[in-house]
This record gives structure tokens, C-alpha cells and sequence, in this order.
């Protein structure tokens, strides 16, 4: 039997598509007509691993013919040597202007065989060697330049050809370049002194800037130096020059352009002229350049001495006025001067290019640096680390900003290799060979059925996209230029002096919070380093509030509350508005911090004041009813409720205190609240009892009736039930009363949230009557022993809970009572007179100011409530518009009816709305119910605030406008009410 013809291998399966690669396989001894020759195997499947293998075996056969008869040498060891293989095959499929190197320079190749790592020490001796004892100084310093580079290259490459080779990271590489660059620079003076006659006359310092100030450097970019001289200064200048001309010709170019005054100034420049322009004269980009300044050659001494003087500066430049916004604007023109058709392919400039990244770590180490010193670090990708364990920069921030940056920077070391261009252009969508190329240079492979091309422009689009989102984030957060305007010192927290600056602020017990602080603050832990980023811009925020002191208190007791709530400090953190209105809140109330340490989720509302303000007040209740509807438990259900109570009083609490909702919105967001909780409670009591033997309808009265709740009211209702068919009246009742008991003992029962209370004292009888009655026994009621006052007390009747058929018939049956028939008679009225002036003889508490009562005092609630309620008992029965729970809505009809002069009822109203809003803000500043306006004190103080009126000023000017709508609004009642 034969054997099977073999078919031969074509160079096409090792990636090579040119013509004449067979040809140059074979010359290079790796082919033959079969396929490749014995050992070889190796080099080639290297050789498809290469970015472009036609261009590598390209480069492979010119080094060969430059080789000559030394060929078999690099051949042989090609074979035996991975890490040879690897470099060099990566450097030519990656580099022309590399390749040309090696081939002008065939011997070079031995240099790539070490197996150790390239080792910075000896590129300056190497540099300075070659340019010192070289006929042609700058001839010696290229060669020995690109030699050293193109090793670099080599390492940083190869592993995309011989995977097993140790994969170099971005940082090293940038730090390797730079290490290059700073060494070049030491030759190049050393070439330049000995040029210069007289050079030993002067001494130079060359400072870094830039990305070699930072060891960021990248293959091919030109160098940023700042010279310092002392000596004779015309010397200095010309040895700089000198430098810039020989490290130009033979490595890069030198520029210094970011020196004082820029190309204008003067080249060289004493120790005190760069201090006395940096004090004087220096823009804000200056400090931004000095922040990568670094010595590297010459003078060291000079170089120590240059830093000492410029560091200090560049830690205080964030208190320059517009600091932040000039950063900010400066990042905007350098967008600007991108073309339009390449901002989305700009690796440097454009929209999520390196620049965001940098200019965004950048104005975070200026503004934190100046407290923080473990900020002050001049490389990027460091920094960026450091902002991230200082909680400056979210963990998955920082790591997606630093992963997104050195993808970037790595696509842009790729591009600048290919000629040793400086360029920092990706290559268009349609480029399908330079998009391959590259995406193989940086080791990218196909995946999912995608080409490399195809996953390179994904994941170059998704991560400046990335960098674009955490750059706006970032760079334009609120809370920097706040931190940028606290002063250096007041960063110090803990010192003698910010006891001071503390007192200065307005701060009663600075000692007391600065024991705040340093609770806040101690430790080195992550959270420890976000409040003390936190706390100087809290600090003056909190001064601007009624009481700093208890603000601050609160703020403390709210962040050891929420010290394991993981988002808490993140959202403080990023969204300066926040922060803003957080201190407002806890420097205004009392209520805001006990109510937020037990609904923590509403400070994430804060970010927006869409959903701080909420959905329509009016339906504001029907998450609550869905939600407790779940729980089939009653005790669970009204737990379930009184939580979701808490997060809506907390809500709205904050958007009233902020200005951002009318009374109107507060009042009945605070109704229907309640109404929901009572009705849920209800819902629950009723669903776990089982049969029902009667219907249960609750009724609003009082404000919560008027959908005029405040945050100190109770809940004023009445009961009402029905027998279902075949259940008698009395077993009806005994069903509802348990109902009724055990939802008023679940919502009184106790807790840190504020009281429920449920009241049922206007109910026929008072206290002394039946807790619930069944419809007809309240027709009988009304029908033989119903009094004046329960008449009054049903005008502000309304449905809110349980069975909705039997609440409307209960309104249809009380409607003749409160809206009667012919109005009121003398002696009706005189009566209404009398138990008014009785209330208020005998209600107003001992020692309490009538004229700043809000509640029973001359012009406030009750006066116009009651002056409203006997329009309504006089004349609703024939003005139908006045047959309405809500006292505003009362007030408005009865001056549409011509009942109540215009000017009348706008006097009422304004001390209603006065007297609202002030006893509300007595609850919010207080923590606790209270009808009485404060007189003195931060109490009156906070009420001020919350009432709109200007800070700064004496609160004792609203105290007398108080006064004087209460005056305009007691004489309207006089008239109305008690016809004098």
C-alpha cells in the first residue's frame, strides 16, 4: 500500500500574505518546497504572532543581507532562543523606523538577547560614554539612544509574540522612557559644558516637566525643561542652549517653553527670579505645570533648592481666585483647537482622550493636595491610586480611570513606534489594516466571532467613552471649587487655629467641635480621609445656618448611624449639592437628623430635586397602600407603613426646609400620608380578623379632613361602621371597636419616629362616647342631641379610609347638619361667639404671648378658622362653592360670594399661611410639636431661616412682621367674626 500524497504547507498558514514570502523564508533557511525546514517551527509559528508578519519577515530579510555571512548566528540562535525571538520579531513587526535601526546597526540583535530585564542604572553611563568619547559627540549619543530604546521596545513588545514572556506594564514602560530621557538629557549636558567655554562659571539645574517630569514619558514626544542658574547667567544660557541643540539632533527635542514668561523670557533664570514670577506673575496653568516638575541633571543641589521654592506654591494655588473654573476653561480651549472630524479619534485632546484623564487627577490633587500630602504626586496613574485610597475618587473610579488611561497610553506607545512619529491619532473606522495591526500590537484577539480590528474599536470606543463620563463626573463636581475656596489653614482641623477660624465662623463651643472633628477624622481609614476631604467645606457651610454647633452635632451623629452604609460618604462625596443641602437641613432642624438616621435612603434624593419634590401630593399615598398590602401580618404591615410614613415625612421635610414646595404641596403630602398609613393599618387589622361581620369607613376631620395637616398634628377622625346582612347593630359595633383598638394600639405603639396618634375626641359624646357607631346610630345622634359645635366640627368632614360607599353616605347624612338650611339664627351665632371667646380664655396656655401664638393667639389659626366656619354654617347651604373641608378654599368662596370683602380675605389668608408655616417650622427647627413662636435664640433663629428671611439679619424683624399680619388678620376677625 502507498502512502498518501502530502500536500505541502503554504507560508499563508503562519500569517505571511505577500508574495515573495516564501521566498524570503527560504533564504532565511526556515522553508523548503515541503514546508519548514527541521526546528524551525518555533520561529515561525512567532513570526504569525508578530503585529504584521509580512513586516516582520521583511525585516528579517534585510538584517539577513546586512548580515552577510553572520546570518546562521542570529538564525541558529532565533531557533534556540525565546526571549530573542520574542523581542525581535515583535520590534520588526511593529517598527519600521526600528527595523532601519537594526539593519543600519546589524550587530545591535546581541543586545536584545539578555535575559534580564533592561536596567535604568546604566543608560546614563552608557549615554554619557558614547557622547563624551565619541569622535562625533551627537552621532555617538543617537546611536547609543536608539539602542537603548529600541531594547526597550523590545521588552515592552514581546510578549505578544512569545506569550511566556513576562508581560510589562505600562508604568514600568513609562518610567523606563523616562529614565532614558532624563539620562540623554545628562549626556547632552555633559556634551554642551564641554563645548561651552567657561562653563565651570555657572552652575545649571535641568527640571523635568511635563510627562518626563512625571516618568510618563512616551516613545516619541518632546521633552519639557525648566532651567535654573546661578553664576554667570550668559554662560548658563548658552550651555542650555547648547543642551537643547545636542539632545535635538540626537535624541529629542528639548522644550521650554513652559519656563516664566514662556518663549518670551529669558532661557535661564536665577533661583529668585523663578520665585519672584511664581509669587507675582504666574497664571493658574503654571501651577498646574509645576506639579510634575522633577530635577535631572546638572546641579543637584540647585535642583533640591528649586523644588523647595516652587512646591509651597504650587499647594496654594487652588485659593487663587477662579482657580477651578480657569482649570476648567483651560481644558475647554485645548478641546476646542481639535478638528471636528478627529475629536473622536484624538487619543490626546479629544473627548475622552488622556488629557481628561489628566487634567481631571490634576485639579483633585491641587484642591485635596493642600491638606493631603500623600497627594502630592507627580505621576498620573499614582496619583489617580492615591485620590482612590483617599476616597478623593470612588474605588471603581479610580481603578476604571487608571485601567481606561493606560489602555490609551498603551494604544498611543503602539502608534508612535510604528515610524517613531509623534503621533496620537487612532486610525479611522474603515482602516481595517491599521486597526488590525494595532489591535495585534497591543494584544488584542478575535473573540465572540468579532475580528481583532472589530474588538479593538470596541473597547477603544467604550473605554473613552468611560473616561469621558468619569472625566465630566470628576472634573466638574460641585463640591472642588467649595474645597478650593476654604483657605490652606482651615484644612488643618485639629489645630489651635481652627479652634480660631471656627469661633470667627460663628461656632458657640469651637473646643465642642473640634472634638466633633477629630471623632470624624481619626484614624487613617478610608472613611477617616473622605470626612477630613469633607469637613473644612461642611464646616463653612454649616456656619452660613442658624446653629452650627448642632449641625455639626447632627452631622456626627448621622455619619457613626450610617458609618457601615456603604454609598453614604460616596454620595456626600460626588454631589456637592448634597453636601450643600445636607448642612442646611442639620444646621436648621432638629427633626431632619433623627428622622434620617432611620431613613437614610432619602439622602440620595438630595442629588435631585425632581425626585426630592415628588409625585403628585394628592397621590402621593399609593406606593405606601401597595406596598403594605403585601404583608398579611398586621404588626408587619403597620411596621411596613410607619417606615414608609418616615420616608415621606423625611422627603418632604427636606424639600420644605430647601424652598423647593409650596404649603400647599407640604400640607397635603402630609394629609395623604397619614390618610394612607390609616387606611393601610385599617386594611391589614381587617384582612387578619378573618369574617367581617360589618363595613368600617373612617372619617377625616379637623386638618387632616381640610388636607391641612402640619408635622406636629394629630390625626383628628371619627369611626363609622355598618352590620352586614343578618349581624345585628350591637355586634356590628363590638366587631368595629376591636378593629378600631387594634390599629390605634399598633400606630401609638412606641418608636423613635414621630407619634401617630390617632384622635376621636369629636366624635358625638366626646370621650365619653362610643368609640365607633354604626350609620344609623349617628343619624340618630344628629337627628336629637346633636350641638352646635359637632355641626361646626362636621364642616371639615371628609372620607378617607375603609369602606368608601358607606363614608359617602355617612357625608350625605351630616351635609343638612353642617350646611344648615337657612343659615344660623342670633342666637346661634352668639353662641359660636361664646365658645370662642371661651377657647380662647381658657385654652391659651399660662405665660404663653397671644400675639405670637400660632394656634389660639390674636390673628392665628383658630381666629380664622372659626371666622371661615361660621361664613360656612351662615351661608353654605345657599353657596354651594363654601361647602368645602379646606379653610383656604373656604376663605376664597366666600370672597367670590361677595360674603368677605377681597382685602378682608386676603388679610386672612396671609395670616393663615403665616401661621402655618410657622408652626411647621417650629416642629422642623424644634423636634417636637409647639404652637409658640421662639422670641430669642437660635430657635428663632432657624424658624427665621425656614421662613424665607434673610440671613444675616436680625430674626427679630420676622417676629414683628408676624406680629403685624397677626394684628391686620384679629382686626378682619373682629369685624367678621364678632360684628364689632
Amino acid at each position: 500500500m502507498t502512502d498518501p500524497v502530502r500536500i505541502p504547507l503554504s507560508p499563508a498558514r503562519f500569517g505571511l500574505t505577500e508574495a515573495r514570502g516564501g521566498e524570503h523564508l527560504r533564504a532565511a533557511g526556515w522553508w523548503t518546497e515541503r514546508g519548514p525546514t527541521e526546528g524551525s517551527e518555533p520561529v515561525l509559528a512567532a513570526l504569525s504572532r508578530s503585529p504584521d508578519p509580512d513586516l516582520a519577515l521583511r525585516g528579517v530579510d534585510r538584517l539577513r543581507e546586512a548580515l552577510g555571512e553572520d546570518w546562521s548566528e542570529l538564525a541558529e540562535a532565533l531557533r534556540e532562543d525565546a526571549v530573542l525571538r520574542g523581542r525581535l520579531l515583535a520590534v520588526l513587526g511593529s517598527s519600521t523606523a526600528l527595523s532601519d535601526f537594526l539593519v543600519a546597526n546589524p550587530t545591535r540583535w546581541r543586545s536584545l538577547t539578555d535575559a534580564d530585564r533592561v536596567d535604568p542604572a546604566t543608560f546614563a553611563p552608557l549615554l554619557v560614554d558614547a557622547a563624551v568619547n565619541g569622535d562625533d559627540a551627537v552621532k555617538s549619543l543617537r546611536l547609543e539612544y536608539r539602542g537603548l530604546l529600541c531594547r526597550i521596545a523590545a521588552e515592552d513588545l514581546a510578549h505578544v509574540v512569545e506569550p511566556e514572556l513576562p508581560y510589562v506594564h505600562y508604568d514600568d514602560v513609562a518610567a523606563l522612557l523616562s529614565d532614558l530621557a532624563d539620562a540623554a538629557l545628562r549626556a547632552a549636558l555633559e556634551v554642551a559644558q564641554a563645548r561651552v567655554p567657561r562653563s565651570g562659571e555657572c552652575s545649571l539645574a535641568v527640571i523635568a516637566m511635563g510627562k518626563c517630569g512625571a516618568r510618563e514619558l512616551n516613545y516619541v514626544s518632546d521633552v519639557d525643561v525648566v532651567f535654573v542658574g546661578e553664576g554667570d547667567l550668559g554662560v548658563a544660557t548658552r550651555v542650555a542652549s547648547t543642551l537643547m541643540q545636542v539632545a535635538g539632533q540626537a535624541c529629542f527635542e528639548v522644550d521650554a517653553a513652559l519656563r516664566p514668561e514662556g518663549k518670551a523670557g529669558a532661557l535661564v533664570r536665577t533661583l529668585d527670579g523663578h520665585a519672584s514670577y511664581y509669587r507675582r506673575w504666574a497664571r493658574t496653568w503654571e501651577f498646574q505645570a509645576l506639579l510634575k516638575a522633577r530635577p535631572v541633571a546638572g546641579d543637584r543641589e540647585l535642583g533640591r533648592r528649586y523644588l523647595e521654592v516652587v512646591r509651597p506654591l504650587v499647594w496654594t494655588a487652588a485659593e487663587r481666585e477662579d482657580f477651578v473654573p480657569d482649570v476648567r476653561a483651560m481644558r475647554r480651549r485645548v478641546e476646542d483647537h481639535v478638528p471636528a472630524d478627529r475629536t473622536d479619534r484624538e487619543l490626546k485632546l479629544g473627548r475622552g482622550g488622556l488629557r481628561d484623564v489628566e487634567f481631571a487627577v490634576q485639579l483633585l490633587q491641587l484642591v485635596h493636595g493642600r491638606g493631603d500630602e500623600e497627594l502630592r504626586i507627580s505621576t498620573t496613574t499614582q496619583a489617580l491610586a492615591a485620590l482612590g485610597r483617599g476616597g478623593y475618587v470612588g474605588r471603581s473610579d479610580a481603578a476604571d480611570f487608571g485601567r481606561a488611561y493606560r489602555f490609551l497610553r498603551t494604544l498611543e506607545h503602539r502608534l508612535q513606534l510604528q515610524r517613531l512619529l509623534r503621533t496620537h491619532l487612532f486610525p479611522a473606522d474603515d482602516d481595517e489594516a491599521g486597526l488590525r495591526w494595532l489591535a495585534r500590537a497591543t494584544g488584542i484577539q478575535a473573540e465572540g466571532g468579532l475580528s481583532e480590528a472589530q474588538v479593538l474599536l470596541a473597547e477603544f470606543r467604550r473605554r473613552a467613552n468611560q473616561v469621558r463620563r468619569l472625566h465630566e463626573k470628576l472634573f466638574y463636581r460641585p463640591l472642588l471649587q467649595a474645597v478650593a475656596n476654604v483657605p490652606s489653614e482651615a484644612l488643618r482641623l485639629t489645630t489651635k487655629q481652627a479652634a480660631a477660624r471656627l469661633a470667627a465662623l460663628g461656632y458657640a463651643a469651637p473646643d465642642g467641635a473640634l472634638k466633633h472633628i477629630e471623632a470624624l477624622t481619626r484614624g487613617v481609614s478610608r472613611r477617616a480621609r473622605i470626612q477630613g476631604a469633607l469637613l473644612p467645606v461642611l464646616l463653612d457651610l454649616l456656619a452660613t445656618t442658624p446653629d452650627p454647633d448642632g449641625g455639626l452635632l447632627a452631622y456626627r451623629r448621622v455619619s457613626e448611624a450610617l458609618a457601615e452604609t456603604p454609598w453614604y460618604l460616596r454620595l456626600l462625596r460626588d454631589e456637592g449639592e448634597v453636601v450643600e443641602r445636607l448642612a442646611t437641613l442639620l444646621g436648621t432642624s432638629k427633626l431632619v437628623p433623627d428622622l434620617l438616621v432611620r431613613a437614610p435612603e432619602v439622602l440620595r434624593l438630595l442629588a435631585d430635586t425632581g425626585e426630592l419634590t415628588g409625585r403628585d401630593p394628592i397621590t402621593i399615598g399609593n406606593p405606601l397602600r401597595s406596598a403594605v398590602s403585601r404583608h398579611n401580618d398586621p404588626e408587619r404591615a403597620v411596621t411596613a407603613a410607619r417606615s414608609l410614613r418616615r420616608h415621606e415625612l423625611l422627603r418632604v421635610a427636606a424639600a420644605d426646609l430647601l424652598g423647593l414646595v409650596p404649603l400647599r404641596t407640604v400640607c397635603v403630602s402630609l394629609s395623604e400620608v397619614w390618610v394612607a398609613v390609616l387606611g393601610a393599618s385599617l386594611d391589614a387589622v381587617v384582612r387578619a380578623g378573618g369574617a367581617r361581620p360589618a363595613r368600617i369607613a373612617v372619617i377625616g376631620m379637623g386638618r387632616l379632613g381640610g388636607r391641612e395637616l402640619g408635622y406636629g398634628s394629630d390625626a383628628d377622625v371619627m369611626f363609622v361602621c355598618e352590620p352586614e346582612p343578618g349581624v345585628s347593630d350591637a355586634e356590628a359595633a363590638r366587631y368595629a371597636s376591636s378593629v378600631v383598638e387594634r390599629v390605634r394600639r399598633l400606630l401609638s405603639a412606641p418608636s423613635q419616629d414621630p407619634a401617630l396618634q390617632v384622635d376621636a375626641d369629636l366624635r358625638p359624646e366626646g370621650r365619653q362616647g362610643p368609640l365607633v357607631r354604626t350609620l344609623d346610630s349617628y343619624r340618630a345622634y344628629y337627628a336629637q342631641w346633636s350641638e352646635l359645635w359637632e355641626a361646626q366640627a362636621l364642616l371639615r368632614a371628609r372620607f378617607i379610609a375603609g369602606d368608601a360607599d358607606l363614608g359617602r353616605r355617612f357625608i350625605e347624612l351630616v351635609d343638612p347638619i353642617r350646611y344648615p338650611a337657612g343659615g344660623l339664627d342670633a342666637t346661634s351665632v352668639r353662641e359660636i361667639r361664646r365658645i370662642k371667646a371661651r377657647v380662647e380664655a381658657e385654652r391659651l396656655p399660662r405665660g404663653a404671648d397671644p400675639s405670637t401664638h400660632t394656634k389660639l393667639g390674636r390673628g392665628g389659626l383658630a381666629d380664622v378658622e372659626w371666622t371661615v366656619q361660621l361664613l360656612q354654617l351662615q351661608h353654605a347651604a345657599e353657596v354651594p362653592s363654601l361647602r368645602t373641608p379646606s379653610t383656604v378654599r373656604g376663605l376664597r368662596a366666600a370672597a367670590e360670594a361677595g360674603l368677605l370683602p377681597e382685602s378682608d380675605a386676603a388679610e386672612l389668608l396671609e395670616a393663615w399661611t403665616l401661621a402655618t408655616r410657622a408652626r411647621n417650622a417650629v416642629v422642623l427647627v424644634r423636634g417636637k410639636p409647639g404652637d409658640q413662636l421662639p422670641t430669642a435664640g437660635r430657635d428663632l433663629a432657624g424658624v427665621a431661616a425656614v421662613m424665607g428671611h434673610p440671613p444675616g439679619t436680625d430674626p427679630g424683624e420676622f417676629v414683628e412682621h408676624y406680629r403685624r399680619t397677626a394684628r391686620r388678620a384679629r382686626a378682619v376677625v373682629e369685624r367678621v367674626f364678632y360684628g364689632s
